[in-house]
């Protein structure tokens, strides 16, 4: 008989012991995520402790050098101070300041605490505000490379995260037959399924599609958050670089371009220098005046953040784009394959740059095509988190990420 009871209980407390660990095993994904978004929302109190607990630590930082058909591309690889789960190539927008931005390395570190390894790359045309073939052309040869390191792949997969218009671009290159099916996951945050569609609403401020359909969207979480707004003036901006050889004589074109290069350098200052940023703004309009015509006027709708004048002038010239050969390359929408790996799509409700609609859109398009999973957010402005979030915020991304940790 006490044998018996004996064996009962060994029997009981082992299956009690099995279930806490594969609770634990299920739960940690979503405190993972929890701290993560903890700490990129920059919550204090208990729930900073919590996610100071769930962190891995921060290990040292490495300089690579990617090589691409384009030649060789600087890369830093970040690693957690703990052995790491799986490494994420992590891929800016457009920005000058491409692996230095500063929320790009915050992103990473985040990232790397939640465990992490992270090689952030980032395209030269990118850098200087050019979308282009040759920026999804180069992420694919980073991916590849990255994915081919047995110290960094040992399974011979990574996850992808794109930000911004990389996101979109992200979606074009996981699809092609060299890496398709060397990536793991593919977070899209704030990006794009159409870039046309895209520069349509930055030049009319009109957006494309069904709202109202959009709106109740099954495969997007808070689809009904859609919202339209007039476009921002920056993104605005990035369109008439990409098209300044069309709206001005070839005399103007690097003219052109470089005032409004460095128009988006003030707007990037802005957000770290303000006194810094309001003298590049002072220098760039004093230069633009003496620009010959059509870039003196053009420049003058740039630097009075002018997008109904703007837009007008550049809303021809876009319309034209629509079926430019190239973008297959640059819209997953147009792309001839469709990812392999399942695409979770994150996106700002109130986005202004690349309005969330293109996460809906393409939520929807890729239903059937591929696992897609999407959300979109009141928390996230443009591709970053940065407004002061609610229990509801907290818990639909940490939902949202748990599922990527979960690859």
């Amino acid at each position: 008989m006490y044998h018996c009871r004996v064996k009962r209980f060994l029997r009981w407390s082992l299956g009690l012991l099995l279930c806490g660990v594969a609770s634990a095993a299920l739960l940690r994904p979503l405190v993972d995520a929890t701290a993560f978004i903890i700490r990129a929302a920059d919550v204090p109190g208990a729930p900073a402790r919590l996610a100071a607990w769930r962190a891995a630590g921060t290990g040292p930082q490495e300089s690579l050098t990617i090589p691409t058909r384009r030649g060789p591309i600087a890369a830093r690889l970040y690693h957690p101070r703990t052995s790491a789960t799986r490494t994420v190539v992590l891929i800016p927008g457009v920005h000058r300041d491409g692996i230095d931005e500063q929320r790009l390395v915050r992103l990473a570190s985040d990232l790397v605490e939640t465990g992490f390894r992270v090689v952030t790359v980032a395209a030269p045309d990118l850098q200087k505000f050019r979308i282009t073939p040759d920026a999804t052309d180069l992420i694919e040869d980073a991916i590849l490379w990255t994915s081919t390191q047995p110290t960094l792949a040992p399974d011979g997969q990574v996850g992808v995260i794109g930000i911004s218009f990389s996101g979109g671009l992200s979606a074009v290159a996981i699809g092609r037959d060299r890496i398709r099916d060397r990536v793991a996951f593919l977070v899209s945050f704030g990006g794009h399924g159409d870039l046309w569609r895209v520069m349509h609403y930055l030049a009319t401020g009109e957006v494309l599609g069904d709202l109202a359909r959009a709106r109740q969207s099954r495969v997007i979480i808070g689809a009904a958050d859609v919202q339209v707004h007039p476009p921002h003036d920056y993104g605005l901006a990035v369109v008439l670089l990409n098209v300044a050889d069309q709206m001005v004589p070839p005399d103007q074109v690097s003219l052109l371009r470089d005032a409004i290069d460095r128009f988006l350098l003030a707007s990037s200052q802005a957000m770290t220098n303000p006194p810094l940023a309001e003298q590049t703004f002072a220098a760039v309009r004093d230069d633009a005046a003496r620009l010959p015509e059509p870039a003196r006027t053009l420049m003058f709708y740039v630097n009075t953040r002018d997008v109904v004048a703007l837009g007008a002038r550049l809303s021809p010239v876009v319309d034209r784009l629509q079926s430019h050969p190239g973008m297959p390359s640059v819209s997953i929408e147009r792309a001839p394959r469709h990812p392999a790996a399942p695409v979770y799509l994150l996106h700002g409700a109130d986005d202004n740059v690349i309005p969330s609609v293109e996460t809906v859109l393409l939520g929807e398009y890729l239903q059937g095509k591929a696992e897609v999973h999407g959300l979109l957010s009141t928390l996230i402005t443009h591709a970053e988190m940065n407004r002061a979030p609610t229990a509801t915020d907290i818990w639909r991304l940490a939902s949202f990420w748990r599922q990527v940790f979960s690859r």
